[in-house]
């Protein structure tokens, strides 16, 4: 059976079996107000990472806009990399087109639930990987609602096209650099409120 094992956040209780009970409830006190204190670190440290992912993705969004859109693609690395402007009516790297509204939702929801697992977070690696799902969420859900064709149905700008690849934006990427580290994380062990299971 896997035993749980706390590595990050809260420290190990002290035994207060031989001290007063002041003394013991002065040790719990303190310990608590460290568990509130990383906690709220931690959650910093998302809301730092998401962000940051969110200006990027805004402002890159913002240049191409103004500068790439309706103009020939630009060459970064010959035939491989290209910025190239279109408007994505479907999900990341352009899947999906026909349920945008559903995509909308779907990230809405996504970014409730970061939230609420805010609540619980003890892990700086699982803090800087949520970070990156909420910014990237954020970064499409601004295009849902607030560009062209109307609210809900918002066709997000991607421009990122690499050779042989779907074209896509710094809130894709974002997205599954989080998601790479969320798998990555589980498949050590480390939960979100700081704890490691070994077999």
């Amino acid at each position: 059976m896997a035993e749980a094992e706390r590595i990050i956040g809260t420290p190990d209780t002290p035994d207060g079996g031989d001290e007063p009970a002041a003394a013991a409830g002065a040790d719990a006190q303190a310990v608590a107000e460290r568990t509130r204190t990383g906690r709220g670190r931690r959650i910093a440290v998302l809301f730092a990472v998401a962000a940051v992912a969110y200006a990027l993705d805004l402002v890159s969004k913002m240049l191409v806009v103004a500068k790439l859109e309706h103009h020939a693609p630009i060459r970064v690395i010959g035939d491989w990399l290209e910025l190239h402007a279109i408007r994505n009516p479907g999900a990341a790297f352009g899947f999906g087109a026909a349920f945008t509204v559903i995509f909308t939702l779907i990230a809405a929801a996504v970014i409730g639930v970061i939230i609420r697992l805010a609540r619980k977070l003890y892990s700086v690696p699982w803090a800087i990987a949520l970070g990156l799902l909420l910014g990237g969420a954020l970064g499409n859900l601004t295009d849902r609602i607030f560009r062209a064709p109307g609210i809900f149905e918002g066709e997000v700008v991607d421009f990122i096209s690499p050779k042989g690849f779907a074209v896509f934006n710094l809130a894709d990427s974002a997205i599954v650099c989080g998601g790479i580290l969320i798998v990555l994380l589980s498949f050590r062990g480390l939960d979100p409120d700081g704890t490691v299971h070994k077999d």
